[in-house]
This record gives C-alpha cells, structure tokens and sequence, in this order.
C-alpha cells in the first residue's frame, strides 16, 4: 500500500522504515514543525519522577539536563523508547492515553516523596496535571517546545492525493488530523480522499478526519503505532 505519513519529521522517517519493511511504500509530509525551546538547565532538584506525554518532551528534557537518573514516566512506549534512546535509566510507560499514565503514576508515586515534573509541549490534551492535584500531587510542567502547523500541504502530500497515488493516510494526533482536513479542504483536494483510508492513533484524532469523505476511518485499537500499522492489515 502507498501511504502518507503526516507526523514531524524525525518519527515521520521512523514510520517510513517501518512501512517500507512491512511492504509498503511510505509518503512523508509532515504536518507540523518541532522547535525546541532554549533556556537554563531544569531544576530538578525534589522532583520524584518525570511524566512524559510525548517523545519530543523527553527529547526536550535531554537538551536540558545532564541527569539521567530520575524516574520517567511515559504515556507510551514510543515516549519510554526515546527516553532510554538518551540513557534514562528508569523508564516505566503507560501504553495508553493520558487517563493511563495518570494511573500509572498513582501506582508508582506518592505525594509525600516530592514533585512531579511533566515535560510537554505548547499544546497539549489532556489535564494531567489537574488529575494528579486531585490526587494529592503537586505538578510542575515544563514547555520545552513548539510543534509548529503547516500553512499550507506539504507537496508530497498534494501530489500524492491530486494524482490518486495514495491507498491510506496515517494520523498520530488529533491535532495532526485536524490540521490535514483544514488544508485538504482549502487546497479543494477534499474529494480525492473519497478514495483512501484515514488511519487515526485515537477516536478524537478519528473525528478530526469525519468531515471529509474517506473510503472509511479506521481507529487504533490502542493508542501505539504498531496498533496504528495493524490496521493496514
């Protein structure tokens, strides 16, 4: 199958590989921009464990601090791949949503032992942090960088749709997704979509895609990209 890749840059080329070994042809056209964030190493001074909602925070974390030995809590195992990538030493992942790491944390952290630290980008869903207060923790988010849209359809992705040479579009967010059908439709590309499967990580990314008229779309059955790869099955 050809199939379009929307996710930044560097995961997008992580995707291709793993496409391309299972057979199919991969398409990159990312959708959104990373830029990380200058500034002072992080004060992680009482901080019990990290929370990670996203393998670009723990690539901001590491441009930030030397230390390594903080527990680190991922939402996923992409996020808990990437931490161990930069030799963070105790990595445990959710497999799940922000509603899973939210427990996963409960489980393993207590209020009285200090601070979390959750590493984020400037957009985010999901209201950890007023979850664990609720809990009894105190939370402390870090932007640590800036996931910048498109302005206008990467090429590869117009060429790809305007020339009917694509069978499936993979989306690993909601806002990835809701992207993608604002451009789609303002390129007047809509109606080539009528001919692919829209392949969305979560239902809120899935409804992101609803609007416009794909041959079906299909949800993860997990959030993860190999539950994401399983539906070109």
């Amino acid at each position: 199958m050809r199939v379009l890749v929307t996710r930044p840059l560097g995961d997008a080329e992580e995707t291709a590989t793993k496409l391309i070994a299972l057979g199919h042809e991969a398409i990159v056209a990312p959708l959104l921009d990373i830029t990380f964030r200058d500034g002072p190493a992080l004060v992680l001074d009482g901080v019990q464990a990290i929370l990670a909602t996203s393998a670009n925070g723990v690539r901001g974390l590491a441009r930030r601090t030397p230390r390594r030995d903080i527990a680190l809590l991922a939402v996923g195992a992409h996020s808990a791949a990437t931490a161990h990538d930069f030799g963070f030493r105790d990595v445990r992942h959710a497999n799940g949503d922000a509603a899973a790491l939210v427990d996963l944390v409960v489980a393993r952290c207590v209020p009285e032992k200090g601070e979390l630290l959750h590493v984020s980008g400037s957009e985010t869903r999901g209201d950890i942090g007023s979850r664990l207060a609720e809990r009894g923790f105190r939370v402390r988010k870090e932007i640590l960088y800036d996931a910048i849209a498109a302005i206008s359809l990467p090429r590869p992705a117009a060429e790809a749709l305007s020339g009917g040479a694509l069978d499936a579009a993979l989306f690993f967010s909601p806002r990835t997704a809701r992207v993608f059908s604002d451009l789609v439709t303002r390129s007047g590309l809509a109606p080539a979509c009528a001919k692919i499967l829209g392949l969305a990580i979560s239902e809120a990314a899935a409804a992101e895609l609803r609007p416009l008229p794909f041959r079906d779309v299909r949800t993860a059955a997990r959030p993860g990209e190999d539950a994401l790869l399983a539906l070109l099955e």
